[in-house]
């Protein structure tokens, strides 16, 4: 029997990206080829995954937070561009929140013969696998994504563990960092009701520092990696692409982050993560996968579940509840 060529998409951020990566690898494991479909804030970890073959970038107007615009030129594009790469089979993965449905009536215009995804809605023609799972359970979001593969017919292969990855070898980021068995620091965040206060960030570099360890700040915005490094830790603000940074993190012995991409990218390569975790969205389906972890942040605090961008709560108390010491604690715990 001819293996297919399969289509999966995740046309979301970084970290949804990387959480997908056991599932990408379990159908490239049953396929001939496998394109993933990706937006622009998951191109970088997509080129990174093991198991792709090819990337196609579309901005998807339901999931995108740029408000991009729905429109039949833009509908065209993609269904021309899936056209081209002729894919068998499509698997459209999602967060428990978003619906399949929109892409996969895209893929049917397409051409895509079958195409399989979770939906809690009726999906009548336009799914050939429907997988129903019970939304009221939280499922680490990797599992989640596998289990789609396995109702599809794609199972791991034999010794791979499931954990998150990333394709090697990965660039050499000594001039950047110096030897192994640094602290990375990510203070950044997409959304600011998942951010830990910048003074805090720097005081705990500070501390770390003065307990005799050595820091590594990463993140794209220059001027708040500046205040957390301060004179005390290296500043990598906007010095790494994203294969870089990965290489940075595996370096690590720990890494402090917040629930952003820099977390999922830590875990793919490792590295152990202390999780500055706000509950918008649920701990248990979102927090580092597969690597050792301490989750910060009050997970009964009021905003719980609203996944808010932009904190409800006076105070944003879920996280500046957590102290330096904590996270210190923390770091030394996992080292």
């Amino acid at each position: 029997m001819t293996r297919p060529t399969v289509l999966v998409a995740r046309p979301d951020n970084a970290g949804d990206v990387l959480l997908a990566g056991p599932a990408v690898r379990a159908v490239a494991a049953g396929a001939r080829r496998v394109v993933l479909l990706a937006g622009p804030y998951g191109r970088a970890a997509a080129e990174l995954l093991p198991g792709v073959d090819d990337v196609l970038e579309w901005r998807t107007p339901w999931i995108d937070p740029g408000h991009v615009p729905m429109t039949e030129d833009r509908a065209a594009r993609l269904v021309d561009a899936v056209r081209a790469h002729a894919p068998d089979t499509a698997l459209i993965l999602t967060s428990f929140h978003q619906s399949a449905l929109p892409l996969a009536l895209l893929l049917r215009l397409a051409g895509t013969r079958r195409i399989a995804a979770i939906s809690e809605d009726y999906p009548g023609s336009l799914l050939d696998v429907r997988h129903v799972v019970d939304e009221s359970v939280d499922v680490p979001e990797a599992e989640r994504m596998l289990g789609l593969a396995r109702a599809a017919g794609f199972e791991l292969p034999p010794g791979d563990d499931g954990r998150l990855a990333v394709r090697g070898p990965l660039p050499d980021v000594s001039r950047l960092t110096g030897p192994p068995g640094y602290v990375v620091v990510h203070p950044g965040t997409t959304a600011p009701a998942r951010a830990w206060p910048a003074d805090d960030h720097a005081r705990t570099v500070k501390e770390l520092v003065e307990s005799g360890l050595r820091v590594v700040v990463t993140g794209h915005e220059t001027a708040l990696t500046a205040e957390v490094a301060g004179t005390y830790a290296a500043d990598l603000g906007g010095a790494t692409t994203f294969a870089e940074l990965a290489a940075v993190l595996a370096g690590a012995s720990v890494v402090v982050a917040g629930n952003t991409g820099p977390a999922h990218l830590a875990a793919a390569v490792g590295t152990p993560v202390v999780s500055l975790f706000s509950p918008v969205v649920p701990a248990a389906r979102w927090a580092p996968y597969g690597v050792p972890s301490v989750v910060l942040g009050d997970q009964e605090a009021p905003c719980r579940g609203t996944r808010a961008r932009t904190c409800p709560v006076p105070g944003h108390p879920c996280l500046t509840s957590v102290t330096t010491e904590q996270v210190v604690r923390s770091v030394r715990s996992l080292r």
